[in-house]
């Protein structure tokens, strides 16, 4: 790559604040510091930044401003997208799942939002919202003056539906995964019910020991059957012509 396509962290900064007005030097900095940012440094030990180094700088920009990412999860999302590019193909059967970060702060989801602040919170039109309502995904609260309130919990359900809209699936499409929800509850609950019970524990204890246990036991149980539901539906697809 030649030098002049490299830029300084001046003219970095320079060249995203139209969009992340809040950027500073100060921030790029601190990105690096955190290792989110790796630069090449000149003979003089000045930074210089590639074209690649602005497109990930903009990646972490947009997560933050518009998913509400911390900079950890940033770093995983990051360091993940590198490492499926890397690839060229992937053949083996998923052994796990992960699940997309779409985090928020405990503030945020401890919160009812007003639902004409949804395109700003979640960058979706209120529109869509609505749809998601419409079709189960979510239910709204009504304030005291009758103004419909999104749940904080559910900012991130409208974040991944409002990403599968890119893909054709839309919230009509999304009404099964309600009605599995309802009957995969009675299954989880059962089985907490005797996992506790084999645990030692009866219905009235609730002990913080026992309830982080019961906790660990259901993540599990979640993960366990996302994996099986992924290889059955990959299973399914991939043995699905193309050109039917």
């Amino acid at each position: 790559m030649s030098e002049f396509e490299y830029l300084t962290i001046g003219r970095l900064v320079q060249k995203l604040q139209p969009t992340y007005p809040d950027l500073t030097v100060s921030k790029v900095r601190y990105l690096e510091d955190e290792g989110l940012l790796h630069p090449l440094r000149s003979t003089g030990g000045y930074r210089k930044y590639s074209p690649k180094d602005v497109a990930r700088l903009e990646s972490i920009l947009y997560m933050q401003k518009h998913r509400f990412y911390p900079l950890a999860v940033i770093k995983e999302q990051l360091e993940r997208q590198e490492r499926e590019g890397s690839k060229k193909a992937v053949d083996a059967v998923t052994e796990s799942v992960e699940e997309v970060p779409f985090v928020d702060s405990p503030e945020m989801v401890g919160k009812l939002h007003p639902i004409d602040r949804m395109p700003e919170i979640c960058g979706t039109p209120v529109s869509f919202v609505r749809s998601l309502a419409d079709a189960g995904l979510i239910q709204f609260k009504k304030s005291p003056q009758g103004r419909d309130l999104v749940e904080g919990r559910d900012l991130a359900l409208i974040r991944a539906c409002d990403e599968l809209r890119t893909f054709g699936i839309g919230p009509k499409n999304l009404r099964q995964y309600v009605m599995a929800a309802n009957r995969e509850s009675a299954m989880f609950e059962q089985a907490l019910v005797v996992y506790t019970a084999k645990a030692g524990g009866v219905e009235a204890d609730r002990s913080e020991e026992m309830l982080a246990r019961a906790d660990e036991a259901f993540n599990r149980m979640l993960a366990l059957t996302n994996t099986l539901r992924t290889i059955l539906i990959k299973r399914l697809v991939r043995n699905t012509p193309s050109n039917e």
